[in-house]
């Protein structure tokens, strides 16, 4: 009753954006003013006896609403769909006589107008934008059932049962076991996360564990990863997330909304969000991110210490926003584009700067494209996009540049990446990008002037893989993000891209009539191995190249720490022999060796050059199990050693989805 005397007067009230704190409800309200003996008792009219909130795992709610996985006491239903709650009274319900609602808030100041309180009514004459129905009666106690509206606020909301009497309202006393969640929908048709794929609905919001892609486009490695979206705490822990950000608690049922503020809060850069970046190496203060292999002690690390969680990377951000999309009802998919661009100023362009002898120039060549990039994608649809747009959404928790201020990417519509609309939000420029920039070759002579030299138009987003729903393999997705390399189609949506302000590097410099290409090779850590240069001449004269060829360890995001190969024109041995002990010493995490070979074509003066990225395998760990029903569990992990050398301090973790919490041991 205040609140629109409180705005007549100009006075803002604060906006609500927090869903821990609440609001207690007077357990009985008088209408008018009490006369000469005060308010009259209520105790002559209908009392409400007891609630059950049907919350088993085993109930109907939690079985027709797919939330009997979560490891929660409190009920957790979908919105848009019905769900059921028994109450019961101090004598039988007449239809004709008794009027009562079940009330809904959510958050600290509920108001009607902001979709924050909701009254249900039981019936057909009075409803409200819930929907309302008796569904049985057995002596004293009615089965209500109640359908929340298919785009009401997201999160944990508080039930009150008011009954009305002439003189007022009487309601139960506030009881956190009437305390309630309500997710997104990917079940329901209106709801605008519906997912019309049985398939893809069960791995992409039930699956509790998957698989993330690294390593090289042509030697893809697996990381296996236990999402755990309904592990106890982490539901509560991903609404904390949302208060974090201050995010208005009006928000919380817009999906496009949702995902982009949580874009900006998995990261730690500007907000004080979940998990610290760290790319050096040195991880003395937190885990390493290889370390990590699941969200849950994550999410609840962050849910109580109210600090950053040290240390993360791109597929530690992409794998914790997975279990924060599904945890709330979203779809979502982890992705890995291999050979992705990091392109800061949006030419399309990465840059590689060679010497008049056809030598990389590394002080010069600043441009950085990651072996692979996870980010995500989340299914919704886009009503502030034209039609057609909607459907998987990418979105992005690495701190790579900023968007509109803050750390953040998307969402951005896969479809708009593949038909060129970078100018539809959010961050479509960014993406587009990350899959579609060329590699430019420029020689730069020694008055300091660069030519363009070699352009190679299909080495950024190669490949782009995710898990295939509902089998451990992978699955290509490249085909969603862009057209065929050389098709009309694919030039089609380049002229787009440039109609809408990117800029492509335009040069066409003549092809060299020599090939060369590097082998792929599978390495082992510790292995001694040979680097083979293959030439291909395809004109009718003899050609003869001089060459450079590098080799550098690297991270994975393509930054260089050490070069351990060089070789000019004047090394006479091919192939190039590179035992242990030329690179050991320099591995950095991941163990990524980049070789990069360019040469000059004495009798043409053209350019020949060759990129490969070679990830070392690490040794396989091996994981048993051997027990009885009942009985305590042993689970073994090996592996062998594959040096000459005893290991030292050497770190296991290991945890099992539903079965073990993470546990690590160091073994000195």
């Amino acid at each position: 009753r205040a609140e629109p005397a409180l705005r007549n007067l100009g006075v803002r009230l604060p906006v609500d954006s927090s869903n821990s704190e609440t609001s207690d409800f007077p357990e009985v309200e008088y209408f008018g003013l009490p006369g000469p003996r005060g308010f009259p008792p209520l105790t002559g009219f209908l009392d409400i006896s007891g609630v059950d909130m049907v919350k088993n795992p085993d109930e109907k709610n939690k079985v027709e609403h797919h939330t009997a996985l979560f490891q929660s006491d409190k009920l957790i239903v979908r919105r848009g769909q019905e769900f059921q709650v028994k109450i019961t009274f101090n004598r039988a319900y007449k239809p004709a006589e008794d009027k009562f609602a079940v009330e809904f808030v959510i958050g600290s100041s509920p108001q009607y107008s902001k979709g924050t309180y909701i009254p249900v009514f039981p019936t057909k004459e009075r409803q409200s934008s819930w929907e309302g129905r008796i569904v049985n009666t057995a002596d004293n106690t009615i089965t209500m059932g109640i359908t929340p509206k298919v785009d009401c606020v997201v999160g944990k909301y508080h039930m009150y049962v008011a009954v009305l009497t002439p003189f007022g309202v009487r309601r139960t006393v506030r009881d956190d076991s009437r305390d309630l969640y309500i997710l997104f929908n990917p079940w329901v048709k209106d709801d605008s996360v519906f997912l019309d794929d049985e398939q893809e609905r069960e791995e992409c919001v039930m699956n509790e564990v998957g698989i993330i892609y690294h390593g090289a486009y042509d030697d893809i490695a697996e990381r296996d990863w236990n999402y755990g979206q309904f592990n106890y705490g982490v539901l509560d822990a991903c609404l904390y997330i949302m208060d974090r950000s201050e995010m208005p608690i009006t928000n919380r049922g817009d999906p496009i909304k949702v995902t982009r503020k949580a874009s900006a809060m998995l990261n730690s850069r500007d907000d004080e969000g979940v998990l610290v970046g760290n790319w050096s190496g040195d991880y003395t203060y937190g885990v390493s991110p290889t370390s990590w292999t699941g969200s849950t002690e994550i999410l609840l690390t962050y849910a109580s210490s109210k600090m950053p969680v040290c240390y993360a990377q791109c597929w530690v951000y992409a794998a914790v926003f997975n279990t924060f999309l599904r945890c709330l009802g979203i779809p979502s998919r982890v992705i890995t584009n291999y050979f992705s661009a990091h392109d800061n100023d949006g030419n399309l362009k990465m840059d590689i700067i060679l010497d008049d002898n056809g030598r990389i120039d590394r002080n010069r060549t600043r441009d950085s494209i990651w072996n692979y990039h996870c980010w995500n994608e989340c299914f919704m649809s886009r009503p502030d996009l034209p039609p057609g747009f909607g459907g998987w959404q990418i979105v992005d928790a690495t701190p790579q540049e900023t968007s509109d201020g803050m750390y953040r990417c998307g969402p951005a519509s896969v479809n708009a990446i593949k038909h060129g609309h970078i100018c539809f939000p959010f961050d479509a420029a960014f993406v587009f990008a990350e899959v579609n920039s060329d590699v430019v070759f420029y020689s730069r002579s020694k008055d300091g002037t660069m030519e363009p030299v070699k352009v190679n138009r299909t080495h950024v987003g190669r490949l782009v893989l995710t898990k295939t729903p509902g089998a451990m393999t992978r699955r290509d997705i490249t085909d969603q993000y862009k057209f065929p390399e050389g098709t009309t189609e694919e030039r089609t949506v380049l002229e787009k891209a440039e109609e809408y302000g990117c800029h492509r590097d335009k040069s066409n410099p003549e092809v060299a009539d020599v090939d060369l290409t590097l082998p792929t090779l599978e390495i082992s850590v510790g292995d001694d191995f040979e680097m083979n240069l293959e030439f291909v001449n395809r004109s009718d004269e003899r050609r003869t190249v001089d060459m450079y060829i590098s080799g550098t360890v690297v991270y994975y995001t393509g930054v260089t720490t050490s070069e351990f190969l060089f070789r000019d024109p004047t090394s006479k041995n091919c192939p190039f022999l590179t035992t242990e002990s030329r690179y050991l010493k320099y591995l950095v995490e991941q163990a990524n060796l980049h070789f990069i070979a360019t040469g000059k074509i004495r009798e043409t003066g053209q350019i020949v050059t060759a990129m490969k990225v070679v990830a070392l395998r690490n040794p396989k760990l091996m994981v048993s199990a051997t027990g009885k029903v009942n009985e305590e569990m042993v689970a073994k992990v090996q592996f062998t050693n594959p040096f000459s050398f005893s290991l030292e301090n050497v770190y296991v973790r290991m945890e099992g989805p539903g079965l073990m919490a993470p546990k690590f041991k160091y073994y000195g």
